[in-house]
């Protein structure tokens, strides 16, 4: 809306209110990253060893230290000694025998740094794990229902209060370090409240203060009057402009409201979101976008989570992997303007892609050889695959906002959302194809990243165009564009014939004053 960014800069876009509101900003991001992990930490599942059947606990302690991973059964059963003595030493008959070889009772941990888990401590390992995978499955059905039911008061969130110039790259920075920052002290939150219960308290009563933000942060005007309360909308820019320390004259707010008024009598009822699938190109460009963001918020989400089984502690994973929150959210800025959304997309998800699979190769390798994994080769691989998959996420909300039309834009990007949200329900069930296939889930992210950096490359450019407003533009928009056409390529190509057209102009000058 053009005439609220000319009244906001008479109210304050770039002041004390707009400092306030970039805090609280930082303050959600820091406290939604301890909250989205929340359930991958308190399911950390620790080395474990069955003690059923064993006599002497030192006897069980003996057997596992000859034991390098974890195990469903009794050590002495497990390793495949069949001594007839020592079968009779521990008085276990064979049919008690047989019993142990399908479920055990009791399990013996090695903590992580003497953090006990809520699997740990349930015993949610071998026959039970997959009660954890549909735990971690059921909290991504809550963010969906969450995403419907909060989405209506999403009408009224602020960010049109800062000035457009500060909106990338301060929220960005805000998202990009803060978030980075709840990330990775996530886990060491957990370890030095030792229990998942401390952990959840301290990560979830922090929330408390959220509420307090509503009296402080004024509703949005944009919504106000497209709702018609032009009173409450001139109060919240008489608030802006008080904490900002502005007078503006009566006079410009009648103004204001006055062309809102006339702009509001012009408009007509708009189209809904089933418009977006009329026509074919428009509707093949929504059905992108959709599994785009499902793809791009499954791999970041499961990526995210994928610490554990890579022969390093979990914690020092986690904190590793979230390292690239931060540089992944600088690189956007810096060349989102410059190489354009298609390019940012496809080439994000393709280095994510590729480094995802080779990590799953070298698992996939090391598991058929039966020799020892390079940890850190894997590490790294792990981190440059989640830098990719993060500037993919990022990016992915400016591109569907810009390329969906403005008529549905909100109706549209709300859905789009909402379809990346309920895919991630089954990214606890592809980690949880480990337990069958070492490298399984670097196999199916991969996959599905290079699958999504492909289709990418069949959307428009928006970089520099003139975005669609209707459902007929949007059917027309980019519509001579091939799958190659990139805007960083297009603007060498502008700049290369503007030197030849210099030059060529200077040789002729040059050729006239020899001339004459």
């Amino acid at each position: 809306m053009l005439e609220l960014d000319k009244i906001l800069e008479k109210c304050g876009d770039y002041h004390r209110l707009q400092a306030i509101m970039l805090l609280l900003f930082c303050i959600i991001n820091l406290l939604s990253a301890l909250h989205y992990y929340s359930q991958t930490i308190i399911s950390f599942v620790p080395k474990y060893w069955c003690i059923d059947g064993y006599t002497n606990p030192t006897d069980a302690y003996a057997d596992a230290s000859r034991q390098a991973g974890s195990s469903c059964l009794p050590q002495r059963f497990a390793a495949g000694i069949d001594d007839d003595a020592m079968t009779v030493e521990m008085n276990v008959s064979a049919a008690n025998l047989a019993n142990l070889s399908h479920t055990c009772q009791h399990f013996d941990y090695e903590l992580y740094m003497g953090y006990q888990s809520f699997t740990s401590e349930l015993n949610w390992i071998c026959d039970r794990a997959w009660q954890v995978t549909l735990g971690q499955a059921m909290f991504f059905v809550g963010s969906v229902v969450g995403s419907l039911l909060f989405g209506f008061l999403a009408d009224s969130l602020v960010m049109e209060y800062l000035r457009p110039s500060l909106r990338t790259v301060g929220l960005s920075i805000c998202i990009g370090f803060f978030y980075c920052l709840g990330s990775m002290a996530a886990p060491w939150i957990a370890v030095l409240l030792h229990t998942w219960r401390g952990f959840l308290l301290a990560t979830s009563a922090p929330f408390a203060i959220v509420p307090l933000f509503y009296f402080i942060v004024p509703e949005s005007v944009q919504w106000l009057i497209s709702k018609q309360k032009y009173d409450k909308a001139v109060q919240c820019l008489m608030r802006v402009a008080k904490i900002n320390g502005r007078t503006v004259d009566e006079s410009v707010y009648t103004e204001f409201i006055d062309e809102c008024k006339r702009s509001q009598l012009h408009t007509k009822s708009g189209p809904n979101l089933f418009g977006l699938f009329v026509t074919p190109r428009l509707r093949r460009n929504t059905l992108i976008l959709f599994f785009k963001s499902m793809v791009i918020t499954l791999c970041y989400d499961a990526v995210s989570r994928n610490v554990q089984g890579l022969g390093i502690s979990p914690f020092v994973m986690f904190t590793l992997s979230a390292t690239a929150i931060l540089p992944a959210c600088i690189l956007l800025i810096v060349l989102q303007d410059r190489i354009g959304r298609k390019a940012m997309a496809s080439m994000s998800l393709l280095l994510s892609g590729v480094f995802i699979s080779v990590t799953g190769a070298i698992l996939f390798c090391t598991d058929r050889s039966g020799g020892e994994k390079d940890v850190l080769l894997v590490v790294v691989l792990s981190v440059i695959g989640r830098f990719g998959v993060t500037v993919a996420y990022n990016s992915g909300a400016q591109y569907a906002t810009e390329l969906i039309p403005t008529c549905v834009r909100g109706q549209g990007v709300a859905v789009v959302h909402v379809m990346g949200y309920a895919f991630t329900f089954f990214s606890s069930y592809i980690l949880y194809t480990r337990s069958f296939f070492q490298p399984m889930p670097e196999i199916i992210l991969g996959i599905l990243s290079l699958l999504g950096a492909g289709l990418c490359l069949l959307l428009p450019e928006t970089l520099n165009r003139t975005l669609p407003t209707s459902l007929e533009d949007g059917e027309n928009f980019g519509k001579n564009e091939r799958w190659y056409n990139f805007s960083f390529l297009e603007q060498r190509t502008q700049s290369v014939d503007v030197l030849a057209a210099n030059a060529g102009s200077q040789s002729i000058r040059d050729n006239g004053a020899a001339y004459f």
